[in-house]
């Protein structure tokens, strides 16, 4: 996502600023994932083939897993990620989309964003006050320090708010979406990409289907040629 100097630069470099912290929690706690799938791994292994189930498994499946999905809200939203009803969003003009997604973030978003901070504040406190241990398993594990994700997942959701907010504002005045880059794609989107490509190139009422690169070589090779 570039940013250009003029009218609105501060609000684009406020977007740029949060979409990339906001990347930079999500990527890092997006590894969890690999924490999780060992533990539970191991688990099945130990329990159904060394009949020695584990005092643990159960607290890292369900810690591991809520932090990740705690801290992957901020990215998520950054890459318009959360679920939209948009059987009417999508028929809207830009501008009007921005105007209506501008209101629900300052009476839906912001407002349970706050509640969520000041709640798991105190939530947190507490727990740090009594060194909470978990009550699923004998193993108590400590459980004060995974408390904090609340405040911190808070945190970020409540600046990426700010920026998307500011995204809305640059819309209504350019009538244009600043959207933050697209660094990942969902599985079934680029299988029926691939499959759309290979129809128009191999079925009975195939096309030529020139893709960027090549379109580019070409561009190159025309030049060449003048």
């Amino acid at each position: 996502m570039s940013i250009q100097k003029g009218r609105g630069f501060p609000m684009r470099r406020y977007i740029l600023f949060a979409d990339r912290l906001s990347e930079l929690f999500g990527k890092a706690f997006a590894w969890l994932i690999i924490v999780m799938a060992f533990g539970v791994g191991y688990e099945v292994f130990v329990r159904y083939v060394l009949n020695a189930p584990t005092s643990w498994a159960l607290d890292v499946s369900y810690i591991m897993y809520g932090t990740l999905f705690m801290m992957a809200g901020a990215y998520t939203l950054s890459r318009d990620g959360h679920v939209r009803g948009d059987f009417l969003y999508r028929l809207w003009s830009p501008p009007t989309q921005a105007k209506v997604e501008l209101i629900l973030y300052l009476i839906f978003f912001f407002p349970g964003v706050l509640a969520l901070i000041l709640s798991g504040w105190k939530y947190t406190a507490r727990s740090w006050q009594y060194m909470e241990v978990s009550v699923n398993s004998p193993a108590g594990i400590p459980i004060f320090q995974f408390k904090t994700v609340i405040v911190v997942a808070g945190v970020l959701l409540f600046m990426q708010g700010i920026a998307q907010v500011c995204r809305c504002i640059l819309c209504i005045r350019t009538g244009k979406w600043l959207r933050a880059a697209e660094d990942i794609q969902e599985t079934e989107v680029a299988l029926a990409h691939g499959a759309e490509r290979d129809v128009l190139k191999h079925s009975t009422e195939a096309i030529d289907v020139l893709h960027p690169a090549d379109l580019d070589r070409t561009k190159d090779s025309g030049s060449s040629d003048t």
